[in-house]
């Protein structure tokens, strides 16, 4: 059975920054890309980012380029969410999921299989 669990979601002021963790149980972690999601109230769920099983091939939606960066650690099942520069456009509920495609760049929501249960994330202006 796999599981994902997100943390480190909060309330921040704009500007500032957070790092989201999502843990990753089963063994094929460290083969699988995976990615980060967002969604707001009212809205669909969002693509962030995406990285490839060894990490070497990271790709981002526009809004997150230069102040998001998506990484991860294969020896803890990790993958990380580093968000700067937060704004009033960022919070919603954020979530990670793994991809069953083999692919480097999964961006849609159907090329995930499984998903964490979100982690909110809440910005102050």
């Amino acid at each position: 059975q796999v599981q994902l669990v997100e943390s480190g979601g909060g309330l921040v002021q704009a500007g500032g920054s957070l790092r989201l963790s999502c843990v990753v149980s089963g063994r094929t972690f460290s083969s699988k890309t995976m990615g980060w999601f967002r969604q707001a109230p009212g809205t669909e769920r969002e693509f962030v980012a995406t990285i490839n099983w060894s990490g070497g091939s990271t790709y981002y939606a526009d809004f997150v380029k230069g102040r998001f960066t998506i990484s991860r650690d294969n020896a803890k099942n990790t993958v990380y969410l580093q968000m700067n520069s937060l704004n009033p456009e960022d919070p919603a509920v954020y979530y990670c999921a793994r991809s069953f495609r083999g692919i480097d760049t999964a961006t849609m929501t159907r090329d995930y299989d499984y998903w964490g249960q979100g982690t909110q994330v809440t910005v102050s202006s």
